[in-house]
């Protein structure tokens, strides 16, 4: 984060606590003293090491070598509840996950929620600060490895190489559930700034034409249904989101500062739980425009397309097996990415615009604080992989297999 958002978003935090707390009357203000009171206070972490190994292609580090140990996370996350209405959670982050995340420390969440109502049969409130974006099943819960379905999320909707800007925004959001007895109703609409401004996103983005400016996030918005059973046997959800970026172009910039970025993804999720296995499915449109850049290769309107479908099953409280298979399409009217060669003049390979990945994982729980994770993939198409860990996409091989290990540890 810049130095001049990271100080917009604590003024932001700053201002919005003294405000929560002149409108929660000196109930609140009274109890603010009490802080020293650690049942008040929450404090987890979790690390993780994974090792990487591909026989073609690079992901998350030089993988296609001896293999990568260039995937790490270490996380710590407080809370802080000082009334029952209001609390602020946080968390720091180091995460090494090859050329597109080189370590160091960012904030992947920080926010106060205040809860106007609660009681048994609803639920209203608001947050402020960096929040998770509400959409998918999983992308909540992406950051912490016990909480992953698998080491990797299917890449077609959850994609690594744009974590940030899938993962959190800077911004507010309002949330609501309605508890009954035919079932839950939970719904999530925010609007705020995503984050763009990264190495992994730019180049996601911008793909590998030079340039020397940056990508800015505009207001965005985006927002999530979600419907379970009481028993959380069914669940069912709609999301989708319009995220909106600008290109700021640098000196000798062959990019214009008129350059659009508009991205309006549409996801549907399905997930039916029984006591030993669980399925899950997940499609997404995902339209994509780019505009004004001056630059052909860039400007472009298209509409992607993701879809996976993926079982679980619970051998034991220690042991689970995940299967799955996914999809991904760039451009749906182009799914073979005939055309998109063809517009290239054969330079750039088809199987740059899809992946079809078929994975086979086992997760092991030793102890509730340590887990052991293994998992298989073999995948066609490469339009998931990150051009900063392949700096010559068409160079990259159509067929390719991919092994993960990983072993975390949480407190």
């Amino acid at each position: 984060m810049s130095n001049s958002r990271f100080s917009t978003t604590a003024f932001f935090l700053g201002s919005s606590a003294l405000l929560l707390i002149f409108l929660s009357g000196p109930s609140l203000a009274e109890e603010l003293p009490k802080l020293q009171n650690l049942d008040m206070f929450k404090l987890n972490g979790f690390l993780s090491q994974g090792y990487i190994k591909t026989n073609k292609n690079n992901f998350f580090g030089h993988s296609n070598d001896a293999g990568s140990l260039d995937f790490r996370e270490i996380g710590l996350t407080a809370s802080l509840r000082p009334s029952p209405k209001l609390q602020l959670s946080g968390q720091l982050l180091h995460r090494r996950a090859g050329e597109g995340s080189n370590g160091g420390i960012r904030i992947d969440f920080g926010f106060l929620d205040y809860n106007f109502i609660n009681t048994p049969a609803a639920e209203i409130g608001i947050r402020l600060g960096r929040m998770k974006n509400p959409f998918g099943f999983y992308n909540d819960t992406r950051d912490v490895p016990f909480t992953r379905p698998s080491i990797l999320l299917p890449q077609s909707i959850y994609f690594d190489r744009a974590r940030n800007l899938g993962l959190a925004s800077d911004g507010a959001q309002l949330y609501g559930e309605s508890r009954t007895n035919w079932g839950n109703i939970t719904v999530q609409f925010g609007t705020g700034f995503p984050q763009v401004n990264d190495r992994s996103t730019e180049a996601s983005i911008l793909g590998p034409i030079p340039h020397s400016g940056n990508l800015k996030s505009e207001l965005s918005y985006l927002g999530r249904i979600l419907y379970e059973l009481p028993d959380s046997r069914l669940r069912l959800a709609i999301s989708g989101s319009q995220v909106n970026a600008v290109y700021d172009s640098g000196e000798k910039d062959v990019l214009r500062d008129a350059g659009s970025v508009k991205f309006y993804p549409l996801i549907l999720s399905a997930q039916y739980n029984a006591e030993r296995w669980s399925i899950t499915s997940e499609y997404a449109l995902r339209h994509f425009r780019l505009s004004n850049f001056g630059d052909p290769r860039l400007d472009q309107n298209l509409t992607g397309e993701s879809f996976y479908l993926q079982g679980t099953y619970r051998f034991s409280p220690s042991w689970e097996a995940i299967l799955r298979y996914d999809l991904l399409f760039t451009n749906r009217k182009d799914r073979s990415g005939k055309k998109y060669a063809a517009a290239t003049g054969y330079k750039a390979p088809a199987h740059n615009h899809y992946a079809k990945d078929i994975t086979i994982g086992l997760r092991w729980n030793i102890t509730p604080a340590i887990m052991l994770s293994t998992e298989y993939h073999r995948i066609n198409g490469t339009a998931w992989l990150s051009p900063l860990d392949n700096p010559d996409m068409t160079d990259t091989e159509k067929n390719w297999n991919l092994f993960a290990i990983q072993a975390s540890y949480r407190f």
